[in-house]
């Protein structure tokens, strides 16, 4: 059956996977979470195609699609013949308008959180600038507690539940305590994020959880890539940080304990700049935001100035290139290099079917992708790169708070019966 709901769409990304089906109330959850997620990712149906495409009976299926009307998460759609006799019959679709999930992103420049509609439209984006290197994690909590509780409140007002809350973190989480382990670039070892959170938040809060920004942030571009059949990618931030979100067959990689994707200190150049992390010549140093800041602005530039709004100071470097300034264009130059390296020896271990680029590395893809997809073409071992294409997300720097606000929707694909508003 697996195929069959591959070729429906039916993606499962091993984040939290359906429930064990051991007796028939769970059957019932099981099959109730089947449905949604068959229309979520294929489309709205007919009964009598989900039916076909589940291998569920026609009256379960009419049972089930009842019960999802009634607990407001689908909703009728329009008629559609089924066959080339008879009388058409309605086609059932995702609501869920009235429930939604928060992802929010701890960066090292900034806060960000979106929140997401069953049906994974934007209701909510917003970013707060915000200097989180080597700050006390005390403050950065605070900030991110407040513009979880801003958003739920507001969202409430509208009739909106926030059913769960996914806050993502750069460098290693213990992903079962929500224990920040090691964030070399923000300057923390072992801050409990999650339970910080969930006391600043209180007991009436939604259900939260802690998971790393990159591997988030794949989650949310292998949503995007799945459309095109892509289900193998390594989606790469470009952060002061460099991270990476490995998608393997449609599933999310995670490594023996959790902490595949630490990309950003494979050790390239051993003679290079030191690296948050203690070591030299860590590839983010060649090619994260700060080592492109450091090319092409001076000390005194506010292009470094962290407490300016992280777009505002990339809009001012797009200016500079803009005007063909010879600084700028050279840093562009050098980062376009590394990152043309590192993405070819990623390319050589595993093999994808795509490389997608996010944060800044999306924001300034004209000036950066030739190059680099000159380069990986040029390392690669493979001919034509291992057919492995280049692609500048869609997503920005939003990808990781998205992914978490997918994630935070997960518990209800997963029970549907629970959510109820």
């Amino acid at each position: 059956m697996k195929a069959d709901l591959r070729d429906a769409g039916v993606r499962s990304l091993g984040m939290a996977g359906p429930p064990r089906a051991t007796d028939r109330a769970s059957v019932r959850r099981t099959n109730l979470g089947l449905v949604l997620r068959l229309l979520r990712d294929a489309g709205a149906r007919s009964r009598t195609r989900i039916a076909a495409e589940t291998g569920l009976p026609k009256a379960t299926i009419t049972s089930l699609v009842t019960e999802l009307v009634e607990l407001g998460l689908v909703r009728e759609g329009e008629a559609e013949r089924d066959g080339s006799v008879g009388r058409p019959s309605r086609t059932v679709e995702l609501d869920g308008r009235a429930i939604c999930g928060i992802g929010v992103e701890i960066n090292v420049d900034y806060v960000a959180l979106a929140a997401l509609d069953l049906r994974g439209e934007v209701t909510v984006e917003r970013r707060t600038a915000l200097d989180a290197r080597g700050a006390d994690p005390g403050p950065v909590l605070d900030a991110t507690a407040h513009l979880i509780e801003e958003t739920v409140a507001a969202l409430r007002d509208r009739g909106v539940r926030t059913v769960a809350v996914t806050a993502a973190a750069p460098g290693v989480i213990e992903r079962d305590s929500g224990v920040v382990s090691y964030a070399p670039n923000i300057g923390w070892r072992d801050v409990d994020v999650a339970t910080g959170l969930r006391d600043r938040l209180g007991l009436s809060a939604p259900p939260l959880r802690v998971e790393n920004d990159a591997k988030l942030g794949a989650v949310a571009e292998y949503l995007v890539a799945s459309a095109a059949d892509i289900h193998d990618l390594i989606y790469v931030t470009g952060e002061t940080g460099v991270g990476g979100g490995i998608i393997s067959d449609g599933q999310l990689l995670r490594g023996s304990a959790g902490f595949a994707g630490e990309i950003g200190h494979m050790p390239l150049d051993p003679a290079g700049h030191p690296c948050a992390c203690g070591r030299r010549g860590c590839w983010e140093t060649m090619v994260g935001l700060a080592a492109l800041l450091r090319r092409a602005a001076r000390d005194d530039d506010p292009v470094l100035d962290p407490t300016v709004d992280l777009e505002h100071r990339l809009a001012e470097l797009r200016r500079r290139a803009d005007a063909a300034d010879p600084a700028t264009l050279a840093a562009f130059d050098e980062v376009a290099e590394g990152l043309g390296v590192g993405l070819a020896l990623l390319a050589d271990v595993l093999n994808p079917r795509a490389i997608v680029l996010g944060g800044y590395f999306a924001y300034f893809a004209d000036l950066l992708t030739d190059r680099v997809r000159e380069v990986l073409h040029a390392r690669v071992i493979a001919p034509d790169a291992g057919g492995c294409a280049l692609l500048p997300s869609t997503l920005g720097f939003t990808a990781p708070a998205r992914g978490g606000a997918y994630l935070a929707l997960d518990s209800v694909y997963g029970d549907p019966s629970g959510a109820s508003v």
